[in-house]
């Protein structure tokens, strides 16, 4: 089956690829893999605390994924799968992308500040034509009811 990726974080665009890609998966067939990456800076700690904070860190992602999975499954009938990756986030989203073969588009959110679309757009944008799936990037601005026309 394919599979939409699209990236959680905490920025307030990620809420509209999520929903862009929901919208998308549930109009074709397909799945919604969601990837959260946790950067390597926020374990430079000593081993003991490191592993509390991975932990943290873990559940935090979790229980944010939970409240997506929710509305996916009961609006949309879809059961998004959550892949948690530690490293440089552009680097764990390719790895992803090539560790599974079902992951059709890669979908990101970007945003609509006057200091540009944001770290990921703006790093995958730059390696967008080499790059082994088409990347959809959903302003973070637009409209519930305008994703839902489009999608």
């Amino acid at each position: 089956m394919r599979k939409f990726l699209v990236i959680l974080d905490d920025s307030r665009e990620c809420l509209n690829a999520i929903r862009f890609a929901t919208l998308r998966a549930a109009h074709t067939g397909a799945g919604v893999q969601i990837l959260s990456v946790i950067p390597p800076e926020e374990f430079q700690h000593w081993i003991g605390v490191a592993d509390i904070m991975r932990e943290e860190a873990r559940e935090r992602i979790e229980a944010h994924f939970e409240v997506f999975a929710k509305w996916m499954r009961d609006k949309h009938g879809l059961d998004p799968e959550l892949v948690i990756r530690e490293g440089e986030p552009v680097d764990e989203i390719l790895a992803q992308i090539r560790d599974d073969e079902e992951i059709g588009v890669l979908v990101l959110g970007a945003g609509a500040e006057k200091s540009g679309p944001g770290p990921l757009v703006s790093q995958l944008s730059r390696a967008s034509g080499s790059l082994p799936v088409p990347m959809t990037i959903v302003p973070g601005d637009l409209s519930k009811n305008r994703l839902e026309q489009i999608t």
